[in-house]
Protein backbone atom coordinates (compact mmCIF):
# COMPACT_ATOMS: atom_id res chain seq x y z
CA UNK A 1 0.00 0.00 0.00
CA UNK A 2 1.06 3.63 -0.51
CA UNK A 3 0.92 6.16 2.32
CA UNK A 4 -1.62 8.77 1.35
CA UNK A 5 -1.86 11.19 4.26
CA UNK A 6 -2.26 11.56 7.98
CA UNK A 7 -5.49 12.42 9.77
CA UNK A 8 -5.68 14.22 13.10
CA UNK A 9 -8.83 13.79 15.20
CA UNK A 10 -9.74 17.20 16.59
CA UNK A 11 -10.64 16.85 20.30
CA UNK A 12 -13.31 19.53 19.72
CA UNK A 13 -15.04 17.57 16.94
CA UNK A 14 -18.85 17.88 17.58
CA UNK A 15 -19.40 14.13 17.09
CA UNK A 16 -17.32 13.37 20.18
CA UNK A 17 -19.80 15.08 22.51
CA UNK A 18 -22.30 12.24 22.19
CA UNK A 19 -19.86 9.34 21.74
CA UNK A 20 -19.66 8.92 24.66
CA UNK A 21 -19.97 11.38 27.58
CA UNK A 22 -16.97 10.93 29.87
CA UNK A 23 -15.20 8.57 27.46
CA UNK A 24 -15.30 10.11 23.96
CA UNK A 25 -14.75 7.88 20.92
CA UNK A 26 -14.76 8.95 17.29
CA UNK A 27 -17.85 7.46 15.53
CA UNK A 28 -16.98 5.15 12.67
CA UNK A 29 -19.18 7.14 10.29
CA UNK A 30 -17.05 10.26 10.93
CA UNK A 31 -13.85 8.28 10.38
CA UNK A 32 -15.19 7.04 7.04
CA UNK A 33 -16.23 10.57 6.09
CA UNK A 34 -12.71 11.87 6.78
CA UNK A 35 -11.26 8.96 4.80
CA UNK A 36 -13.42 9.77 1.79
CA UNK A 37 -12.50 13.45 1.94
CA UNK A 38 -8.79 12.65 2.08
CA UNK A 39 -8.95 10.25 -0.86
CA UNK A 40 -10.97 12.68 -2.98
CA UNK A 41 -8.63 15.58 -2.18
CA UNK A 42 -5.63 13.44 -3.14
CA UNK A 43 -7.09 12.73 -6.59
CA UNK A 44 -5.49 15.91 -7.92
CA UNK A 45 -8.73 17.72 -8.69
CA UNK A 46 -9.92 15.02 -11.09
CA UNK A 47 -13.37 15.21 -9.55
CA UNK A 48 -13.46 11.49 -8.71
CA UNK A 49 -16.04 10.62 -6.09
CA UNK A 50 -16.09 7.49 -3.95
CA UNK A 51 -18.54 5.57 -1.82
CA UNK A 52 -17.86 3.03 0.93
CA UNK A 53 -18.28 -0.48 -0.46
CA UNK A 54 -17.20 -2.27 2.71
CA UNK A 55 -15.67 -1.27 6.03
CA UNK A 56 -14.42 -2.98 9.18
CA UNK A 57 -13.60 -1.17 12.44
CA UNK A 58 -10.82 -2.81 14.45
CA UNK A 59 -10.27 -0.51 17.46
CA UNK A 60 -11.75 2.67 18.95
CA UNK A 61 -10.23 6.02 18.01
CA UNK A 62 -9.63 8.49 20.87
CA UNK A 63 -9.53 12.30 20.58
CA UNK A 64 -6.11 13.65 19.61
CA UNK A 65 -4.91 10.48 17.86
CA UNK A 66 -2.89 10.89 14.67
CA UNK A 67 -4.02 8.42 12.05
CA UNK A 68 -2.25 7.14 8.96
CA UNK A 69 -4.35 6.52 5.87
CA UNK A 70 -3.05 4.15 3.19
CA UNK A 71 -4.65 3.06 -0.05
CA UNK A 72 -4.16 0.67 -2.97
CA UNK A 73 -6.02 0.75 -6.32
CA UNK A 74 -7.63 -2.56 -7.25
CA UNK A 75 -7.88 -4.01 -10.79
CA UNK A 76 -11.67 -3.56 -10.89
CA UNK A 77 -11.47 0.20 -10.28
CA UNK A 78 -12.14 0.10 -6.54
CA UNK A 79 -9.63 1.11 -3.90
CA UNK A 80 -8.58 -0.77 -0.76
CA UNK A 81 -7.85 1.43 2.25
CA UNK A 82 -6.38 0.99 5.72
CA UNK A 83 -6.36 3.42 8.63
CA UNK A 84 -3.85 2.85 11.44
CA UNK A 85 -2.75 4.52 14.66
CA UNK A 86 0.80 4.05 15.96
CA UNK A 87 1.13 1.01 13.74
CA UNK A 88 -2.10 -0.62 14.91
CA UNK A 89 -4.96 -1.04 12.41
CA UNK A 90 -8.01 1.09 13.24
CA UNK A 91 -10.19 0.45 10.19
CA UNK A 92 -10.00 -1.10 6.75
CA UNK A 93 -12.27 -1.53 3.78
CA UNK A 94 -12.92 -0.88 0.11
CA UNK A 95 -13.96 2.32 -1.65
CA UNK A 96 -15.95 2.12 -4.86
CA UNK A 97 -16.39 4.76 -7.59
CA UNK A 98 -19.59 6.73 -6.91
CA UNK A 99 -20.88 5.99 -10.41
CA UNK A 100 -20.47 2.24 -9.98
CA UNK A 101 -17.97 -0.18 -11.44
CA UNK A 102 -17.81 -1.05 -15.16
CA UNK A 103 -20.27 -3.81 -15.95
CA UNK A 104 -21.64 -3.76 -12.41
CA UNK A 105 -25.29 -3.43 -13.45
CA UNK A 106 -25.04 -6.45 -15.72
CA UNK A 107 -23.38 -8.53 -13.02
CA UNK A 108 -25.95 -7.58 -10.41
CA UNK A 109 -28.82 -8.37 -12.76
CA UNK A 110 -27.39 -11.74 -13.69
CA UNK A 111 -26.51 -12.89 -10.19
CA UNK A 112 -27.92 -10.93 -7.27
CA UNK A 113 -26.17 -11.63 -3.98
CA UNK A 114 -29.35 -11.93 -1.93
CA UNK A 115 -32.93 -12.95 -2.36
CA UNK A 116 -34.00 -9.32 -2.65
CA UNK A 117 -31.01 -7.71 -4.36
CA UNK A 118 -32.80 -7.14 -7.65
CA UNK A 119 -35.88 -5.29 -6.36
CA UNK A 120 -34.12 -1.90 -6.33
CA UNK A 121 -33.25 -2.01 -10.03
CA UNK A 122 -36.74 -2.83 -11.24
CA UNK A 123 -38.34 -0.07 -13.28
CA UNK A 124 -41.75 1.01 -12.03
CA UNK A 125 -44.66 0.46 -14.38
CA UNK A 126 -46.75 3.42 -15.51
CA UNK A 127 -46.06 7.02 -16.50
CA UNK A 128 -45.65 10.26 -14.58
CA UNK A 129 -48.58 11.76 -16.51
CA UNK A 130 -50.90 8.90 -15.52
CA UNK A 131 -49.86 9.25 -11.89
CA UNK A 132 -50.48 13.01 -11.98
CA UNK A 133 -53.94 12.47 -13.47
CA UNK A 134 -54.79 9.88 -10.82
CA UNK A 135 -53.62 12.19 -8.03
CA UNK A 136 -55.73 15.04 -9.41
CA UNK A 137 -58.86 12.90 -9.76
CA UNK A 138 -58.38 11.35 -6.32
CA UNK A 139 -58.12 14.69 -4.57
CA UNK A 140 -60.87 16.31 -6.63
CA UNK A 141 -63.48 13.54 -6.72
CA UNK A 142 -62.75 11.93 -3.38
CA UNK A 143 -61.63 8.53 -2.13
CA UNK A 144 -64.82 6.61 -2.99
CA UNK A 145 -64.72 7.56 -6.67
CA UNK A 146 -60.95 7.05 -6.81
CA UNK A 147 -61.35 3.50 -5.51
CA UNK A 148 -63.68 2.78 -8.41
CA UNK A 149 -60.99 3.87 -10.84
CA UNK A 150 -58.49 1.82 -8.90
CA UNK A 151 -59.97 -1.50 -10.02
CA UNK A 152 -59.10 -0.65 -13.60
CA UNK A 153 -55.52 0.23 -12.65
CA UNK A 154 -55.16 -2.96 -10.60
CA UNK A 155 -56.54 -4.94 -13.55
CA UNK A 156 -53.97 -3.38 -15.89
CA UNK A 157 -51.15 -4.30 -13.51
CA UNK A 158 -52.57 -7.83 -13.17
CA UNK A 159 -52.74 -8.38 -16.94
CA UNK A 160 -49.41 -6.88 -17.96
CA UNK A 161 -47.11 -7.89 -15.08
CA UNK A 162 -46.53 -11.64 -15.52
CA UNK A 163 -43.48 -11.71 -13.23
CA UNK A 164 -45.42 -10.03 -10.43
CA UNK A 165 -48.28 -12.51 -10.90
CA UNK A 166 -45.84 -15.42 -10.72
CA UNK A 167 -44.20 -14.08 -7.56
CA UNK A 168 -47.63 -13.45 -6.02
CA UNK A 169 -48.65 -17.06 -6.67
CA UNK A 170 -45.49 -18.39 -5.02
CA UNK A 171 -46.03 -16.24 -1.95
CA UNK A 172 -49.78 -16.89 -1.68
CA UNK A 173 -49.22 -20.63 -1.95
CA UNK A 174 -46.99 -20.42 1.12
CA UNK A 175 -49.18 -18.01 3.10
CA UNK A 176 -52.54 -19.63 2.31
CA UNK A 177 -51.32 -23.23 2.50
CA UNK A 178 -53.12 -24.08 -0.74
CA UNK A 179 -52.92 -23.46 -4.47
CA UNK A 180 -53.93 -19.79 -4.99
CA UNK A 181 -56.75 -18.93 -7.36
CA UNK A 182 -56.65 -16.13 -9.91
CA UNK A 183 -58.99 -14.16 -7.66
CA UNK A 184 -56.48 -14.46 -4.83
CA UNK A 185 -53.74 -12.89 -6.94
CA UNK A 186 -56.01 -10.03 -8.05
CA UNK A 187 -57.11 -9.46 -4.46
CA UNK A 188 -53.49 -9.05 -3.39
CA UNK A 189 -52.76 -6.61 -6.22
CA UNK A 190 -55.91 -4.61 -5.43
CA UNK A 191 -54.95 -4.43 -1.73
CA UNK A 192 -51.56 -3.07 -2.80
CA UNK A 193 -53.22 -0.48 -5.05
CA UNK A 194 -55.55 0.54 -2.23
CA UNK A 195 -52.71 1.24 0.19
CA UNK A 196 -50.90 3.28 -2.46
CA UNK A 197 -54.02 5.38 -2.98
CA UNK A 198 -54.50 5.81 0.77
CA UNK A 199 -50.89 6.95 1.09
CA UNK A 200 -51.93 10.02 -0.89
CA UNK A 201 -54.60 10.94 1.68
CA UNK A 202 -52.38 10.08 4.65
CA UNK A 203 -49.62 12.35 3.30
CA UNK A 204 -52.20 15.16 3.29
CA UNK A 205 -53.39 14.30 6.80
CA UNK A 206 -56.89 13.22 5.78
CA UNK A 207 -57.06 10.88 8.77
CA UNK A 208 -60.83 11.26 9.15
CA UNK A 209 -61.25 9.03 6.09
CA UNK A 210 -59.98 5.96 7.92
CA UNK A 211 -61.11 3.58 10.65
CA UNK A 212 -57.93 2.56 12.51
CA UNK A 213 -57.52 0.19 15.43
CA UNK A 214 -54.27 -0.59 17.27
CA UNK A 215 -53.19 -3.91 18.72
CA UNK A 216 -50.72 -3.13 21.49
CA UNK A 217 -51.84 0.45 22.07
CA UNK A 218 -51.19 0.35 25.87
CA UNK A 219 -47.59 -0.67 25.15
CA UNK A 220 -47.26 2.14 22.61
CA UNK A 221 -48.60 4.69 25.11
CA UNK A 222 -46.21 3.54 27.83
CA UNK A 223 -43.20 3.89 25.51
CA UNK A 224 -44.29 7.38 24.44
CA UNK A 225 -44.78 8.38 28.10
CA UNK A 226 -41.22 7.33 28.93
CA UNK A 227 -39.90 9.80 26.35
CA UNK A 228 -37.14 7.46 25.20
CA UNK A 229 -36.35 6.91 21.54
CA UNK A 230 -36.72 3.46 20.00
CA UNK A 231 -36.51 1.70 16.65
CA UNK A 232 -39.73 0.90 14.83
CA UNK A 233 -39.22 -1.85 12.24
CA UNK A 234 -41.80 -2.30 9.52
CA UNK A 235 -41.90 -4.08 6.18
CA UNK A 236 -43.56 -4.06 2.77
CA UNK A 237 -46.62 -5.54 4.43
CA UNK A 238 -49.70 -3.35 4.52
CA UNK A 239 -49.11 0.37 5.05
CA UNK A 240 -46.18 1.68 7.05
CA UNK A 241 -47.42 5.24 6.42
CA UNK A 242 -50.48 4.59 8.62
CA UNK A 243 -48.10 5.32 11.54
CA UNK A 244 -48.59 9.02 10.81
CA UNK A 245 -52.26 8.65 11.76
CA UNK A 246 -51.31 6.89 15.00
CA UNK A 247 -49.00 9.78 15.83
CA UNK A 248 -51.91 12.19 15.67
CA UNK A 249 -53.83 10.33 18.40
CA UNK A 250 -50.78 9.78 20.63
CA UNK A 251 -49.64 13.17 22.03
CA UNK A 252 -45.87 13.33 22.24
CA UNK A 253 -45.24 10.61 19.65
CA UNK A 254 -42.56 11.72 17.20
CA UNK A 255 -41.46 9.58 14.27
CA UNK A 256 -38.50 9.91 11.91
CA UNK A 257 -38.38 7.68 8.83
CA UNK A 258 -35.02 6.31 7.64
CA UNK A 259 -35.28 5.22 4.00
CA UNK A 260 -33.36 5.19 0.76
CA UNK A 261 -33.22 8.55 -0.98
CA UNK A 262 -35.32 7.60 -4.02
CA UNK A 263 -38.16 6.38 -1.79
CA UNK A 264 -37.84 9.47 0.41
CA UNK A 265 -38.17 11.83 -2.56
CA UNK A 266 -41.31 10.04 -3.77
CA UNK A 267 -42.88 10.23 -0.31
CA UNK A 268 -42.07 13.93 -0.04
CA UNK A 269 -43.56 14.53 -3.49
CA UNK A 270 -46.90 13.13 -2.31
CA UNK A 271 -47.03 15.34 0.75
CA UNK A 272 -48.07 18.97 0.67
CA UNK A 273 -48.02 19.29 4.43
CA UNK A 274 -45.61 21.36 6.47
CA UNK A 275 -47.21 20.27 9.72
CA UNK A 276 -45.07 19.60 12.77
CA UNK A 277 -46.66 16.13 12.91
CA UNK A 278 -45.17 15.17 9.54
CA UNK A 279 -42.33 12.65 10.06
CA UNK A 280 -38.74 13.69 9.55
CA UNK A 281 -37.13 11.86 6.63
CA UNK A 282 -33.56 10.56 7.03
CA UNK A 283 -32.11 9.49 3.65
CA UNK A 284 -30.01 6.33 3.98
CA UNK A 285 -26.85 5.79 1.99
CA UNK A 286 -25.13 8.89 3.41
CA UNK A 287 -22.41 8.85 6.05
CA UNK A 288 -24.27 11.27 8.30
CA UNK A 289 -27.42 9.11 8.39
CA UNK A 290 -26.32 7.24 11.54
CA UNK A 291 -25.61 10.50 13.34
CA UNK A 292 -29.06 11.84 12.46
CA UNK A 293 -30.68 8.60 13.62
CA UNK A 294 -28.83 8.85 16.93
CA UNK A 295 -29.89 12.50 17.38
CA UNK A 296 -33.56 11.64 16.72
CA UNK A 297 -33.43 8.80 19.24
CA UNK A 298 -31.80 11.06 21.84
CA UNK A 299 -34.66 13.53 21.30
CA UNK A 300 -37.19 10.80 22.16
CA UNK A 301 -38.36 9.99 18.63
CA UNK A 302 -39.17 6.63 17.12
CA UNK A 303 -36.97 5.90 14.11
CA UNK A 304 -38.89 3.85 11.56
CA UNK A 305 -37.14 1.54 9.09
CA UNK A 306 -38.27 -1.17 6.70
CA UNK A 307 -36.41 -4.37 7.53
CA UNK A 308 -37.54 -6.99 5.01
CA UNK A 309 -35.48 -6.19 1.89
CA UNK A 310 -31.75 -6.60 1.37
CA UNK A 311 -29.81 -4.63 -1.20
CA UNK A 312 -26.36 -4.84 -2.74
CA UNK A 313 -23.64 -6.11 -0.41
CA UNK A 314 -25.41 -5.23 2.83
CA UNK A 315 -25.13 -7.84 5.63
CA UNK A 316 -28.02 -10.28 5.80
CA UNK A 317 -29.18 -13.30 7.78
CA UNK A 318 -30.89 -16.42 6.46
CA UNK A 319 -34.10 -17.12 8.40
CA UNK A 320 -36.89 -19.60 7.76
CA UNK A 321 -39.89 -17.63 6.47
CA UNK A 322 -43.15 -19.29 5.44
CA UNK A 323 -41.40 -22.66 5.25
CA UNK A 324 -38.33 -21.69 3.21
CA UNK A 325 -35.10 -19.84 4.10
CA UNK A 326 -34.97 -16.21 2.97
CA UNK A 327 -32.47 -13.41 3.50
CA UNK A 328 -33.30 -10.48 5.79
CA UNK A 329 -31.06 -7.45 6.36
CA UNK A 330 -29.21 -7.38 9.66
CA UNK A 331 -28.27 -3.68 9.45
CA UNK A 332 -31.37 -2.22 11.19
CA UNK A 333 -31.05 -4.60 14.13
CA UNK A 334 -27.29 -4.06 14.37
CA UNK A 335 -27.86 -0.30 14.44
CA UNK A 336 -30.34 -0.69 17.30
CA UNK A 337 -27.87 -2.87 19.20
CA UNK A 338 -24.99 -0.44 18.64
CA UNK A 339 -27.12 2.45 19.93
CA UNK A 340 -28.55 0.30 22.79
CA UNK A 341 -32.22 0.89 21.98
CA UNK A 342 -35.45 -1.03 22.19
CA UNK A 343 -36.90 -2.38 18.96
CA UNK A 344 -40.60 -2.69 18.07
CA UNK A 345 -42.38 -4.38 15.20
CA UNK A 346 -45.10 -2.42 13.41
CA UNK A 347 -47.44 -3.44 10.60
CA UNK A 348 -50.40 -1.41 9.32
CA UNK A 349 -52.64 -4.18 7.99
CA UNK A 350 -55.24 -3.19 5.39
CA UNK A 351 -58.54 -4.96 6.04
CA UNK A 352 -60.77 -3.67 3.26
CA UNK A 353 -62.75 -0.49 2.73
CA UNK A 354 -61.29 2.19 4.95
CA UNK A 355 -60.22 -0.17 7.77
CA UNK A 356 -56.66 -0.62 9.03
CA UNK A 357 -55.30 -2.49 12.05
CA UNK A 358 -51.90 -1.49 13.39
CA UNK A 359 -49.96 -4.32 15.07
CA UNK A 360 -47.41 -3.06 17.61
CA UNK A 361 -45.16 -5.61 19.36
CA UNK A 362 -41.78 -5.52 21.10
CA UNK A 363 -38.98 -7.39 19.33
CA UNK A 364 -35.89 -6.72 21.46
CA UNK A 365 -34.44 -4.54 24.20
CA UNK A 366 -30.77 -3.74 23.64
CA UNK A 367 -30.57 -1.04 26.33
CA UNK A 368 -28.45 -3.19 28.67
CA UNK A 369 -26.74 -5.35 26.05
CA UNK A 370 -23.27 -6.68 26.84
CA UNK A 371 -20.80 -6.54 23.95
CA UNK A 372 -20.09 -10.27 24.25
CA UNK A 373 -23.80 -11.02 23.71
CA UNK A 374 -24.36 -8.66 20.79
CA UNK A 375 -24.14 -11.11 17.87
CA UNK A 376 -26.35 -13.73 19.53
CA UNK A 377 -28.94 -11.16 20.60
CA UNK A 378 -29.04 -9.50 17.17
CA UNK A 379 -29.53 -12.88 15.49
CA UNK A 380 -32.34 -13.80 17.92
CA UNK A 381 -34.02 -10.43 17.39
CA UNK A 382 -34.00 -10.86 13.60
CA UNK A 383 -35.65 -14.26 14.00
CA UNK A 384 -38.27 -12.71 16.31
CA UNK A 385 -38.97 -9.98 13.74
CA UNK A 386 -39.37 -12.57 10.97
CA UNK A 387 -41.68 -14.68 13.17
CA UNK A 388 -43.96 -11.66 13.71
CA UNK A 389 -43.86 -10.90 9.99
CA UNK A 390 -44.86 -14.49 9.21
CA UNK A 391 -47.69 -14.32 11.76
CA UNK A 392 -49.12 -11.27 9.98
CA UNK A 393 -48.73 -12.91 6.57
CA UNK A 394 -50.78 -15.86 7.83
CA UNK A 395 -53.51 -13.68 9.35
CA UNK A 396 -53.66 -11.12 6.49
CA UNK A 397 -52.08 -12.82 3.46
CA UNK A 398 -53.15 -10.24 0.87
CA UNK A 399 -51.08 -7.50 2.54
CA UNK A 400 -47.71 -8.77 1.23
CA UNK A 401 -46.35 -6.29 -1.33
CA UNK A 402 -42.99 -7.74 -2.37
CA UNK A 403 -43.83 -8.64 -5.97
CA UNK A 404 -40.64 -10.52 -6.82
CA UNK A 405 -39.05 -13.87 -5.98
CA UNK A 406 -38.45 -13.19 -2.30
CA UNK A 407 -36.91 -16.63 -1.68
CA UNK A 408 -34.41 -16.41 -4.53
CA UNK A 409 -31.12 -17.81 -3.25
CA UNK A 410 -27.73 -16.10 -3.56
CA UNK A 411 -25.65 -17.06 -6.57
CA UNK A 412 -24.28 -20.55 -6.21
CA UNK A 413 -26.67 -21.68 -3.48
CA UNK A 414 -29.70 -23.88 -3.71
CA UNK A 415 -32.88 -22.29 -2.30
CA UNK A 416 -32.91 -24.65 0.66
CA UNK A 417 -29.28 -24.16 1.70
CA UNK A 418 -28.53 -23.02 5.23
CA UNK A 419 -27.21 -19.64 6.29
Amino acid sequence: MSVLTTLKVDPAHPALAGHFPGSPVLPGVVLLDETLRAVEQASGGAGRRWTVGAAKFLKPVQPGETLTLEYEPLPNGSMRFRVSSAGRAVASGVLRPAGGLPGEARATSAAPRTSAAHWAGARERGSALLVSIMVFLSLTLGRQVARGLLRGIAGYFFLFSPRARCAARVYLGRALGREPRTSDVFRQIFAFSSTILDRLYLARERYELFDITVEGEPLLRSIVAQGKGAFLLGSHLGSFQIMSAIGRRQPGLKVAMAMYEDTASKLNALSSSSSDSAPEIIPLGHLEAMLRIRDCLDAGSFVGMLADRTIGETPAQRVSFLGEPALFPSGPMRAAAALRRRVFFMAGLYRGGNRYTVVFREVADFSALARSEREAQVSAAIRRYVALLEECCRSDPYNWFNFYDFWRAPDGEAPGDGA
